[in-house]
């Protein structure tokens, strides 16, 4: 994800004041839901609600493993109704007696396990609770198929805006955001802990387009309506899963290697970002030389008209806000490594994701003849006395200052890394990581004991300096070998 520049500076100074809410759109239960049951408090322990994230210990569950989300959703933008069928194919790690799903603001009328009708309760803001007719042993397979349906709430967030579902300005809507998006249209093991592979048909009225991850199939039309059908076998996070409904444009095209490129552009962006993203091919290929073999079976983009607080990097085919410019798209697309391909194992890892994807910018400049130790060195000078800039944590920032830090000071820190190890094990780590972890999840402190192995060197006064700890770092770590004039 890439925030708007604006929208960082506003979240400064708002927690500097100790103002920092979190707002969110109750997700309201309906009055009347089928075969209704109270669980019980152990019942919940022993399905393992939530995954164990510190920041947010109700989000997924634990208790399974989800291999599969077949998704049939029908949108209709005059009405803003949704109507869906999640049929969830999963594995139970533990047994259970019961088990959880996330979903906020959609109302459930019918669930089955197998081939049984379950009890389903929605409890608190997202909590689809469901008891199967029958336990489930543990390593047993199962279909969980959720029926639901109702208007899609957007979730507000004073740090970066709206996100999840929202109403485009030109009359569609699209799914994006972090740490929270996917569940506002779909129930969902909301953590990035469990990744899994994506089917979704999305059925639209005629005229409007419906554009998600991965693999294009055919669409169909009947009585006024088509559905457009998608695949990604690639495992995706849940927060990285998007459709978006809108007149798009669409482009579709190839990488030289053959992979599928398809590009949307909702009414009015054309003109101004087809120029940009017509260098994705030559981004890609750069990213390549310094992060390892592109990791997606398709790329492209879905642009916006609207003026959203964030850019994300929804895997395959990213959401761009109407200000996002060739950066922005070098940002998120290196996301597709970091963060998609290899994903968070926590949202205190964020800087896994953000700082490495801002990283690239200065990468690009580089490829592009800027000396970036210069760079870096002006950007010391400028920042000592800014205590601001250094304040923010890289690494177990606390829940709601994520996004502090780590587009900026995170930048600075990975050329310091870079400076400190050297370019040759800087970027052999970089590759090794993104092979080692491809398709599955990793935590900053492994990154950490990857490149102490990668360059044989003691760098815990480093990282501490850096990524662990607040304040402007000490020269040694500040201005490394490497770096020094």
């Amino acid at each position: 994800m890439k925030a708007r520049p604006y929208l960082i500076a506003l979240v400064l100074i708002v927690l500097v004041a100790g103002l920092l809410v979190v707002f969110r759109t109750p997700g309201g239960a309906p009055a009347q839901q089928q075969q209704r049951q109270e669980p019980s408090p152990q019942a919940a322990v022993e399905a393992g609600a939530g995954a164990g994230d510190a920041y947010y210990p109700t989000d997924g569950n634990s208790g399974y493993d989800v291999t599969l989300y077949d998704l049939a959703i029908t949108y209709d933008p005059q009405s803003k109704q949704l109507k869906g069928v999640a049929k969830i194919n999963a594995t139970a790690v533990n047994d259970l007696s019961r088990f959880n799903l996330d979903l906020e603001g959609l109302q459930v009328s019918n669930v089955q396990v197998g081939d049984k009708p379950a009890k389903f309760a929605q409890e608190d803001e997202h909590e689809l609770v469901i008891t199967p007719a029958s336990p489930l042993p543990k390593g047993k397979p199962f279909t969980a198929v959720v029926t639901y349906g109702g208007e899609p709430k957007t979730v507000e967030s004073a740090s970066l805006g709206r996100s999840g579902w929202q109403i485009s300005s030109t009359g569609g809507a699209f799914a994006a955001g972090e740490p929270h998006s996917a569940t506002s249209w779909f129930p969902a093991n909301d953590t990035p802990r469990d990744k899994a592979a994506l089917k979704l048909a999305a059925n639209v009225p005629d005229g409007w387009t419906a554009v998600s991850n991965g693999l294009e199939g055919p669409a169909t039309r009947q009585n006024g309506w088509t559905t457009f059908n998608w695949s990604e076998e690639t495992p995706l996070a849940p927060y990285l899963i998007t459709v978006a409904i809108d007149k798009f444009e669409v482009v579709r095209s190839k990488l030289p290697n053959g992979t599928p490129v398809l590009d949307a552009y909702a009414p009015g962006t054309s003109a101004q970002k087809k120029p940009i993203q017509a260098q994705l091919p030559d981004i890609l290929s750069f990213l390549e030389t310094k992060f390892g073999p592109y990791p997606q079976r398709a790329a492209g983009s879905i642009w916006v008209a609207d003026q959203i607080g964030f850019s994300l990097e929804t895997q395959t085919r990213p959401i761009y806000a109407s200000w996002a410019d060739l950066e922005t798209v070098v940002h998120e697309n290196a996301h597709q490594w970091f963060g998609d391909s290899v994903t968070i194992s926590n949202w205190a890892d964020i800087c896994l994701n953000e700082c490495l994807a801002s990283y690239s910018q200065w990468l690009w400049l580089e490829k592009n003849g800027t000396n970036l130790d210069e760079r870096y060195r002006g950007r010391v000078e400028e920042l000592r006395s800014r205590s601001s800039f250094w304040a923010p944590k890289l690494y177990d920032m606390g829940k709601g200052n994520e996004f502090r830090g780590v587009y900026d000071k995170g930048i600075m820190a990975m050329h310091a890394l870079r400076k400190q190890v050297g370019d040759d094990v800087f970027f052999k780590a970089l590759q090794s990581w993104t092979a080692k972890h491809r398709d599955g999840n990793a935590s900053w402190p492994e990154f950490e004991n990857h490149f102490k192995q990668a360059s044989g060197q003691q760098l815990d006064g480093f990282f501490q300096a850096w990524f662990h700890g607040s304040g402007i770092p000490e020269d040694q770590y500040l201005l490394p070998v490497g770096v020094r004039r």
